[in-house]
């Protein structure tokens, strides 16, 4: 009797493990079905639609997780287009590159790397719109491809010169020879005052914004995006953001006198299209005494947004610099800067990197500890910048 309802109940436990199984089985294939279903959503645009109801209906149809990858520029290896480069860009829905010395070798190699990864994204990432392809390309000290891109003079060189149609000239001629490689943003030109090492046009707040103001003319007239940095200016920096951070004890009155013009000056000028603001890692006490500008919602919010009357594109600098990598993981340095007020945090180096990024702002999305809201109006800037300034896959 014993053995037989031992038997009953052995035949009932696998009827019931099988069953459990088979539930399971079907609860993760529905889910997954759905995952595939939501990020195989297209849109369709047509000419009679205004530019912001196309942006509207493009950011509609993202999931999270797309939208997320929109705020991402990230560095490659390589020369060519890797299966790991490939690999990212597809997990994490990247929305931009930005190239360095190592990824060039010649005009046409350039040329072909930046339409392969153009064609990756539109094709293995299902990007509904292209990727932003960034370059440092502000001349002098720091220029990339040096044998096959003519180099600029350094800005304190033209600045010299007290001819503003230099800053014009040179902004035109090396946004042409990018745009020629599918090099569609030069993070350029340097808006600080008073650098010591040759990237500021001048000591002279006005004459900064005045070449600063020519170089713009230059870009727009060729339709090249550009970025104004390092917000709100590292000209009286004395560390090197790349190995730690540097605190400028200044007032937010001497600062819109001197270190603002600049930016305020295109702000004035441009409005919010055609370029980036780019902030700085630096730590200004009296605006903020706890965080660096790129971590600093009263920086990048209350000043450059409330205040300065921003609506553009704020992007961080790299977020691998000891300036900040030192103080915070990289899962936590990219969700406080999207928080405080980051449209796009850039990670230049490491995928390792990148992945914890963009994982972080994943977790912070779905835990709800970003807002929807500012997401949704960040990817919107993005969209909006890449459809206006007529970037192609």
């Amino acid at each position: 009797m014993i053995n037989k309802k031992m038997a009953i109940i052995a035949v009932a436990v696998v009827v019931l493990s099988v069953l459990g199984g088979l539930a399971f089985c079907n609860r993760w294939l529905s889910q997954d079905t759905k995952s595939k279903e939501e990020t195989n959503t297209t849109v369709k645009i047509s000419k009679e639609m205004t530019i912001d109801e196309q942006v509207e209906a493009i950011v509609s149809s993202m999931t999270y997780k797309e939208k997320l990858g929109q705020m991402v520029i990230m560095g490659i290896q390589g020369t060519e287009l890797t299966d790991d480069a490939a690999y990212m860009m597809s997990q994490y829905h990247i929305g931009g590159v930005t190239l360095f010395d190592r990824n060039l070798e010649s005009a046409e190699q350039t040329a072909a790397l930046t339409k392969a990864l153009q064609k990756s994204a539109k094709n293995n990432a299902g990007q509904q719109v292209p990727l932003f392809i960034a370059i440092d390309e502000e001349g002098g000290i720091v220029a990339r491809g040096k044998s096959f891109i003519e180099c600029p003079p350094a800005q304190e060189e033209i600045g010299n010169t007290k001819d503003a149609s230099q800053a014009e000239y040179w902004a035109k001629k090396t946004g042409s020879t990018l745009k020629e490689l599918g090099i569609n943003v030069n993070f350029a030109p340097v808006a600080d005052v008073g650098s010591n090492d040759t990237r500021s046009f001048s000591k002279d707040p006005d004459t900064v914004a005045q070449f600063v103001s020519a170089a713009a003319k230059g870009y727009a007239s060729i339709n090249e995006m550009y970025a104004l940095k390092h917000f709100p200016g590292i000209g009286r920096g004395t560390v090197d953001s790349h190995q730690d951070i540097s605190s400028i004890d200044i007032s937010k009155e001497e600062l819109k006198n001197t270190d603002l013009k600049p930016f305020q000056e295109i702000i004035r000028q441009q409005g919010e299209n055609g370029f980036f603001i780019m902030v700085s890692h630096l730590k200004y006490p009296q605006l903020d005494p706890d965080n660096a500008a790129s971590q600093s919602r009263a920086i990048m919010t209350d000043l450059l947004r409330k205040e300065m009357g921003y609506n553009g594109l704020i992007i961080t600098d790299d977020l691998e610099m000891g300036a900040v990598a030192k103080y915070g993981s990289y899962r936590a340095l990219g969700v406080k800067a999207v928080k405080s007020g980051a449209d796009i945090v850039l990670m230049c180096h490491e995928y390792d990197h990148v992945t914890e990024l963009y994982l972080g702002l994943l977790e912070a999305y779905e835990n709800g500890e970003l807002d929807k809201d500012q997401i949704d109006a960040s990817v919107r800037r993005i969209v909006k910048a890449k459809l206006m300034s007529g970037i192609t896959y």
